[in-house]
């Protein structure tokens, strides 16, 4: 999905939620008619948001985007407030992404839409536009809840109602935050998935046992079942247990479908075939699996 596409709205949670925000309405929404509230800025004059909870931004995805932007100029204007503290700069609410591909594309002006904005929504509405693209990893997203209950003193409750999640998605995501920091590290860079990771938690030895998942490409449940088989050991015994081994070939099968496209591949066998499943962390991403697949055919 392009980061052009408009961010679906995030009335339900957000209050007024980003439509709102951005002065639409169902008909305008799908115009490509200029909107009367929109100016255009230097781009030297815009920064990052300080609530902008995604850190990692995909060179390929970045350049793919660039060059839509340089293209088709940028259809979606930039969110933005003016920076607290100086007047004469603007921060970015939403549309970070669209402003680092114009400068890729080399623009001299962008077009924004304007709004004043304090902290607690200007927080909100990054959090909640990552999270409509799904653009952010578990941790991230984990960590910009963590922000909005630390900072704004939001229960979980109302979080969960300003970013139209369930309560229980907000408590489960949260509690990755409890895995060691390096258990993090390798979901933060898409090494872990967050289901895998989940089984994790509470966990003894839980970087061991996440190398060993990395390592050896265990499923979720095949990891459900070493963790449950972990716990259950006495202390001064439990250790690596004996974990089913992977066909040599199935897993170099695996190496190489994870190097052709960049993605996290595990493969299933069974009497009658098995399954092939990919692990991708935004649409971007899977955009370009197609597109390899269809450059195959």
């Amino acid at each position: 999905m392009s980061d052009e596409a408009r961010p679906r709205n995030a009335g339900r949670g957000l209050g007024r939620g980003l439509s709102a925000l951005f002065g639409d309405d169902d008909d305008s929404a799908n115009s490509k008619a200029p909107r009367k509230d929109t100016q255009t800025l230097a781009i030297e004059l815009l920064h990052p948001g300080r609530f902008q909870p995604r850190r990692n931004f995909d060179d390929d995805s970045m350049k793919t985007l660039a060059d839509s932007v340089r293209a088709q100029g940028i259809l979606q204007p930039i969110l933005v407030r003016r920076s607290p503290g100086n007047a004469n700069t603007y921060e970015i609410l939403a549309g970070e992404r669209r402003w680092r591909a114009a400068q890729l594309a080399q623009l001299h002006e962008v077009p924004v839409v304007i709004r004043e904005i304090g902290d607690r929504e200007a927080s909100e509405i990054a959090l909640v536009e990552n999270i409509q693209r799904q653009d952010l990893n578990a941790i991230e997203e984990a960590q910009g809840y963590k922000r909005l209950i630390d900072e704004f003193k939001h229960t979980q409750e109302a979080l969960a109602q300003a970013v139209g999640k369930s309560r229980s998605h907000i408590a489960n995501t949260l509690r990755l935050l409890t895995l060691p920091a390096e258990v993090q590290a390798l979901i933060d860079d898409g090494t872990l998935s967050a289901g895998h990771a989940r089984t994790l938690i509470g966990a003894r030895d839980a970087m061991e046992i996440a190398k060993i998942v990395v390592e050896m490409g265990l499923s979720v449940r095949q990891t459900e079942d070493y963790v449950r088989t972990q716990n259950a050991a006495p202390a001064d015994k439990a250790g690596p247990a004996r974990v089913q081994t992977k066909d040599p070939n199935v897993a170099a099968l695996e190496r190489e479908l994870r190097e052709l496209l960049g993605l996290k591949v595990t493969i299933a066998t069974d009497a009658k075939g098995g399954t092939l499943s990919m692990r991708y962390n935004t649409l971007d991403q899977l955009d370009d699996v197609l597109a390899k697949l269809r450059a195959g055919k």
